[in-house]
């Protein structure tokens, strides 16, 4: 239970503001489905969540307890933990884990795994749950963030809207580039027709800019840099494969349908059983103490055993 009184220098504050200023675990957004849920009272009388409070007002209510998540169950499941503290965790997922419970995917995710890691998991949403602030698709890689209670998911996901977050990949595709760096500024929405993809032909499209720099050439195919200033689903993924340079392995965009032939590096990335597209670098801002922290997710096995028979190649060139 919780009573506070408003002071004459909170007059004209919105109640869900008020609330997550006076109470650390509950965030704004939490404030204000207290209030719309009828929870909060202001002088014994329930409140829109936008209500401006007077001074002298008297607001009273209770935080439930979290609920667990219905149907995600924890599982122990492993994780390569890249750093965690009291308010986040950083993993570097490994390709084939999905991110969260999905229709066909309805256990063995990322978020069953932290389920099971952080069993004092504090309460987000109203719910018992891991906060999941960003996404990589099942076979990417890499660095990914999760929140562990309420105020660092609404810090970070502001972070993710703002982009401010700063994300690298590394993406090894077919072809080669004349130039050392460049940008893709192609807006991607749903395919058409085709409605489990992306397309930078959609009916209703959203800006997105993927930027670019050749980390390594191996003649037929090259290791890009890739850097996202937009966060649209397969932005990578899409944009390469709008001009020419798939991502190997990429069953959906076109990185396996490059004939191999007999050739040694067609071959190679042919034989890609995923896509090779890795988060390897993640720069945020620390939502509890406003330090800057860079993570850097090293390249799984497949990866880069793939990168050595083609440096092998080079050098026996």
């Amino acid at each position: 239970m919780f009573t506070f009184t408003v002071a004459r220098a909170e007059a004209g504050v919105r109640i869900d503001a008020f609330l997550s200023a006076h109470i650390p675990a509950v965030s704004r957004s939490r404030a204000a489905a207290l209030v719309a849920e009828g929870r909060v009272t202001v002088g014994g009388a329930v409140k829109k969540p936008g209500y401006r409070l007077r001074q002298g007002d008297v607001v009273a209510g209770r935080v439930p307890d979290p609920e667990p998540l219905a149907d995600h169950l924890p599982e122990p499941i492993a994780l390569d933990i890249l750093y965690e503290d009291a308010d986040i965790v950083v993993v570097n997922k490994p390709a084939g884990l999905v991110v969260h419970p999905a229709p066909g995917h309805g256990s063995g995710t990322l978020v069953n795994a932290l389920l099971h890691h952080c069993p004092d998991l504090g309460g987000i949403g109203g719910q018992l749950r891991p906060g999941i602030v960003h996404r990589l698709d099942k076979e990417t890689s890499g660095a990914l963030v999760a929140a562990k209670n309420a105020e660092a998911q609404e810090r970070l996901a502001a972070q993710f809207k703002n982009r401010s977050v700063q994300k690298t990949y590394l993406a090894l595709v077919w072809g080669d580039f004349n130039g050392a760096e460049g940008r893709i500024d192609l807006p991607l929405g749903r395919h058409p027709t085709l409605r489990k993809k992306m397309s930078t032909r959609s009916r209703r499209p959203r800006t997105a800019e993927t930027c670019w720099r050749v980390k390594q050439r191996f003649g037929g195919a090259t290791l890009l840099e890739v850097a996202i200033h937009t966060g649209r689903t397969h932005q990578i993924r899409v944009h390469l494969a709008a001009i020419g340079r798939p991502v190997a392995g990429d069953a959906v965009y076109g990185g396996k349908k490059k004939k191999g032939g007999e050739k040694p590096i067609p071959r190679l990335l042919a034989g890609a059983r995923r896509q090779m597209l890795h988060a390897w670098r993640l720069s945020i801002t620390h939502p509890a103490t406003g330090q800057k922290m860079a993570f850097e997710a090293p390249l799984p096995k497949d990866f880069a055993g793939l990168l050595e028979k083609l440096r092998a190649l080079n050098r026996n060139a």
